[in-house]
Protein backbone atom coordinates (compact mmCIF):
# COMPACT_ATOMS: atom_id res chain seq x y z
CA UNK A 1 0.00 0.00 0.00
CA UNK A 2 0.96 3.59 -0.63
CA UNK A 3 -0.15 6.64 1.33
CA UNK A 4 -0.17 10.16 -0.07
CA UNK A 5 -0.18 13.10 2.34
CA UNK A 6 -0.90 16.57 1.03
CA UNK A 7 -0.12 19.89 2.66
CA UNK A 8 -0.02 23.58 1.86
CA UNK A 9 -3.65 24.45 1.23
CA UNK A 10 -5.40 27.36 2.84
CA UNK A 11 -6.98 30.77 2.35
CA UNK A 12 -5.27 33.31 0.11
CA UNK A 13 -6.27 36.61 -1.44
CA UNK A 14 -6.68 36.98 -5.20
CA UNK A 15 -3.29 37.46 -6.82
CA UNK A 16 -1.55 35.58 -4.05
CA UNK A 17 0.45 32.35 -4.09
CA UNK A 18 0.38 28.96 -2.46
CA UNK A 19 2.57 25.91 -2.73
CA UNK A 20 1.05 22.47 -2.36
CA UNK A 21 3.10 19.42 -1.47
CA UNK A 22 2.27 15.74 -1.61
CA UNK A 23 4.56 13.09 -0.17
CA UNK A 24 4.21 9.38 -0.81
CA UNK A 25 5.19 6.61 1.57
CA UNK A 26 4.79 2.84 1.72
CA UNK A 27 5.65 0.10 -0.75
CA UNK A 28 7.26 2.11 -3.55
CA UNK A 29 9.81 0.86 -6.06
CA UNK A 30 9.22 3.61 -8.59
CA UNK A 31 6.74 6.35 -9.35
CA UNK A 32 5.64 6.95 -12.90
CA UNK A 33 3.22 9.82 -13.11
CA UNK A 34 2.48 12.42 -10.45
CA UNK A 35 -0.34 14.87 -10.76
CA UNK A 36 -2.78 17.30 -9.24
CA UNK A 37 -6.53 17.41 -9.78
CA UNK A 38 -9.14 19.69 -8.29
CA UNK A 39 -12.84 19.49 -7.62
CA UNK A 40 -15.59 21.89 -6.64
CA UNK A 41 -19.00 20.78 -5.35
CA UNK A 42 -21.31 19.64 -8.11
CA UNK A 43 -18.57 19.33 -10.70
CA UNK A 44 -16.33 16.53 -11.88
CA UNK A 45 -12.75 16.31 -10.73
CA UNK A 46 -10.50 17.97 -13.32
CA UNK A 47 -6.84 17.67 -14.15
CA UNK A 48 -4.74 20.64 -13.10
CA UNK A 49 -1.23 19.45 -13.95
CA UNK A 50 0.68 16.23 -14.46
CA UNK A 51 4.36 15.34 -14.58
CA UNK A 52 5.81 12.08 -15.89
CA UNK A 53 8.92 10.29 -14.68
CA UNK A 54 10.90 11.93 -17.48
CA UNK A 55 9.71 15.33 -16.21
CA UNK A 56 7.46 16.15 -19.15
CA UNK A 57 4.48 18.16 -17.99
CA UNK A 58 0.99 19.07 -19.06
CA UNK A 59 -1.30 21.74 -17.66
CA UNK A 60 -4.94 22.65 -17.86
CA UNK A 61 -5.40 25.70 -20.07
CA UNK A 62 -6.90 27.60 -17.14
CA UNK A 63 -3.66 27.41 -15.13
CA UNK A 64 -0.97 27.66 -17.81
CA UNK A 65 1.54 30.36 -17.02
CA UNK A 66 0.39 30.58 -13.39
CA UNK A 67 0.94 27.10 -11.93
CA UNK A 68 4.10 25.01 -11.99
CA UNK A 69 4.30 21.32 -11.16
CA UNK A 70 7.58 19.74 -10.08
CA UNK A 71 8.77 16.54 -8.45
CA UNK A 72 11.52 15.38 -6.14
CA UNK A 73 12.08 11.70 -6.84
CA UNK A 74 14.42 11.26 -3.91
CA UNK A 75 11.64 12.38 -1.58
CA UNK A 76 8.74 10.78 -3.49
CA UNK A 77 7.14 14.20 -3.47
CA UNK A 78 5.27 16.33 -5.96
CA UNK A 79 4.73 20.06 -5.68
CA UNK A 80 2.32 22.53 -7.19
CA UNK A 81 3.39 26.17 -7.11
CA UNK A 82 0.32 28.32 -7.66
CA UNK A 83 0.80 31.99 -8.47
CA UNK A 84 -1.60 34.76 -9.45
CA UNK A 85 -4.43 32.86 -7.85
CA UNK A 86 -7.99 33.66 -8.85
CA UNK A 87 -11.30 33.03 -7.05
CA UNK A 88 -12.12 30.42 -9.68
CA UNK A 89 -9.11 28.40 -8.48
CA UNK A 90 -11.01 27.69 -5.27
CA UNK A 91 -11.41 23.92 -4.94
CA UNK A 92 -10.27 20.84 -3.12
CA UNK A 93 -6.95 19.82 -4.63
CA UNK A 94 -6.02 16.15 -4.82
CA UNK A 95 -2.64 14.67 -5.63
CA UNK A 96 -2.31 11.38 -7.44
CA UNK A 97 0.60 9.08 -8.20
CA UNK A 98 1.00 5.94 -10.27
CA UNK A 99 3.48 3.69 -8.54
CA UNK A 100 4.92 0.19 -8.77
CA UNK A 101 5.81 -1.75 -5.64
CA UNK A 102 8.41 -4.09 -7.16
CA UNK A 103 10.51 -4.22 -10.32
CA UNK A 104 8.24 -5.35 -13.14
CA UNK A 105 5.16 -5.08 -10.96
CA UNK A 106 1.86 -3.60 -12.12
CA UNK A 107 1.40 0.17 -11.89
CA UNK A 108 -1.30 1.28 -9.47
CA UNK A 109 -2.87 4.71 -8.96
CA UNK A 110 -3.20 6.28 -5.53
CA UNK A 111 -4.92 9.45 -4.34
CA UNK A 112 -4.38 11.83 -1.49
CA UNK A 113 -7.12 12.92 0.87
CA UNK A 114 -7.42 16.39 -0.64
CA UNK A 115 -6.53 19.85 0.60
CA UNK A 116 -8.78 22.90 0.43
CA UNK A 117 -7.62 25.96 -1.45
CA UNK A 118 -9.77 29.06 -1.07
CA UNK A 119 -9.05 32.24 -3.00
CA UNK A 120 -11.05 35.12 -1.59
CA UNK A 121 -10.68 38.68 -0.41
Amino acid sequence: QVQLVESGGGLVQPGGSLRLSCAASGSIFSIYTMGWYRQVPGKERELVARIRSGSSTIYADSVKGRFTISRDNAKNTVYLQMNSLKPEDTAVYYCTMVTIATMGGPPKPYWGQGTQVTVSS
